[in-house]
């Protein structure tokens, strides 16, 4: 026998092992397991996300002015865009677990610094800290990608869609916690804005603990080994770069689609989202009775992205992904004129954020199941890994313009400036969508 032939052999053997020890592997007990752990820390990262971003805008115009404000949320979305990409590589070198821990890992030492920064009225610091803040959000995308790894197909949408909603559980109550978490700090010094952050500090470590301890076996790892006997022999299986995945997404309409979808939305989203607090208290307001309607505003838009989420995703599977897309971009075009036509009226402007957060779930959760179904197995954590950084980038320049914009146009031009940035993906998707008629 050949040196050749022995290499060939004992390929063959090591596989032979590696399928009779993936065929004691309970696969529907895998996903269950995971569905359930990723649900627990959804609910657990969404409070510590809410609970400090409720208030970054205004502890960012706080310190660094209004016409900064925006800068906070920018930060934050760009630190979630770029973090996507070390998160991806460990995704692919390792699994699920270990880049979602350190993504919440990350995002708790943003929370501490951002502390830090207020305590010392440190404009660099405080950038700094809600750039690796942004992990959490980071941590919380990917989260809805791990539900997929092992999820029928049939049931894709709905399994995605149920880690989405389960950031309900801990984001709509966490603008609530705010002023009690400044109430509870203040005779120890805290501003009353910083305070917020050292519950998301250790709220992200619990989350990273519990991800790092009852995450086995790892989703992406099972996922991996499941498709490894149905894919060519010279199919790149780990370590795959973002280019191929690039041409992969630009290859496939639908893939192009999803990814469009989700950067629409989170750019009309960010954009009226950031901010809205800082209009809220330009009504001249107590600081108490500001959070406490910024509490509840931004309690009605959370609900909006997550509550209905279940709904999304059984009209994603039931009806098709392209048109829950397209009625989620016509639904952010509504939010704007809501909100844009609210003034300080508290109910309005609500409504127009519950709204707008419906849309963007619509976008995110359908557009995620197009993406995910449409590109090969060996690249597919490279094109979520890429779709999230692209969908961030786009809610970062958002960000950033939305406070230039507020500070010398008013919040009424913000939302129509956003309406009309929604308007060309709603031409795009109905152009796309008069190909074949397909399940998709």
């Amino acid at each position: 026998m050949t040196a050749s032939d022995e290499l060939m052999a004992t390929a063959r053997s090591v596989e032979t092992a590696a399928t009779a020890i993936d065929a004691d592997i309970d696969v529907a007990a895998v996903q269950r397991r995971t569905l359930r752990l990723l649900f627990a820390t959804q609910v657990i990262g969404g409070v510590g996300v809410t609970v400090g971003s409720s208030v970054g805008a205004l502890l960012a115009a706080d310190i660094a002015g209004t016409s900064a404000s925006g800068l906070a949320q920018s930060s934050a979305v760009v630190g979630a865009a770029l973090l996507a990409f070390p998160a991806t590589a460990i995704v692919q070198r390792r699994g699920r677990r270990p880049s979602l821990a350190a993504s919440y890992g990350v995002a708790g030492i943003g929370a501490a610094v951002i502390v830090i920064a207020a305590l010392r009225s440190s404009i660099t610091l405080m950038f700094a800290g809600f750039f690796l803040f942004g992990g959490a959000s980071a941590a919380s995308l990917q989260a809805r990608y791990a539900a997929v790894d092992l999820a029928p197909a049939p049931l894709r949408g709905r399994q995605l869609s149920m880690i989405v909603w389960a950031t309900t559980l801990g984001t709509v109550v966490g603008p609530q916690f705010a002023a009690v978490a400044g109430a509870l700090l203040r005779d120890y010094g805290m501003p009353p804005l910083a305070a917020p952050f050292v519950f998301s500090t250790a709220l992200f470590a619990v989350a990273a603990i519990a991800l790092v301890t009852l995450m086995r076996p790892d989703p992406a790892v099972v996922a991996r080994r499941t498709a490894a006997p149905s894919q060519p022999t010279d199919a790149p299986r780990v370590g795959v770069g973002f280019r191929p995945a690039l041409n992969a997404v630009a290859a496939d309409s639908s893939a192009r689609a999803g990814v469009a979808a989700m950067a629409a939305g989170h750019l009309v989203m960010v954009g009226v989202m950031a901010m809205t607090p800082v209009h809220i208290r330009s009504a001249g307001h107590s600081a108490g009775e500001t959070l406490r309607i910024v509490g509840v505003v931004l309690s009605a838009h959370i609900a909006g992205m997550y509550a209905l989420s279940p709904v999304v995703g059984w009209l994603t599977d039931r009806v098709g992904r392209r048109p829950v897309i397209g009625a989620g971009l016509v639904l952010l075009i509504v939010a704007c004129a809501l909100a844009g036509t609210a003034g300080h009226g508290t109910v309005r402007l609500a409504i127009g954020l519950m709204v707008l957060g419906i849309g963007w779930s619509c976008t995110v959760v359908a557009g995620s199941t197009l993406l995910s179904e449409s590109v090969p197995a060996h690249v597919r954590a490279s094109a979520q890994g890429l779709s999230d950084a692209i969908m961030g980038l786009a809610g970062a320049s958002a960000g950033v313009l939305s406070g230039v914009i507020v500070g010398a146009w008013g919040y009424p031009r913000l939302a129509l400036i956003a309406a009309l940035a929604a308007t060309p993906f709603v031409l795009l998707l109905t152009r796309r969508a008069r190909g074949p008629a397909g399940p998709r």
